[in-house]
């Protein structure tokens, strides 16, 4: 697949990102990601204009931002990842 291709793994290499690729016949992971990949597009990149790279990483930030401390995902109880992510945390990283 192109995600196995070496040209696609050499990238990630020097991105620095470690590959995780899902398990057989359990597609799952991706189409979480794939529907993050439509919400980004659908609320962001086809409603937006960037006149360069850099406004376009600002935009990508302040959209990370937004969605993990406002958006309210059903399959969380209709709460933000921010919520989920400190109430997942161990009480010992919340105390440092």
């Amino acid at each position: 697949s192109q995600y196995m291709a070496d040209a696609f793994q050499a990238e990630l290499a020097f991105l620095g990102i470690a590959s995780s690729p899902a398990f057989v016949r359990a597609p799952e992971g991706n189409g979480c990601a794939e529907r993050f990949i439509r919400t980004l597009k659908e609320n962001l990149l086809w409603v937006e204009h960037f006149e360069t790279v850099e406004d376009l990483r600002h935009a990508l930030l302040a959209f990370r931002d937004l969605y993990n401390e406002t958006w309210l995902i059903e399959r969380h109880g209709f709460r933000p990842p921010a919520d989920i992510r400190a109430a997942q945390l161990p009480p010992a990283a919340i105390a440092a």
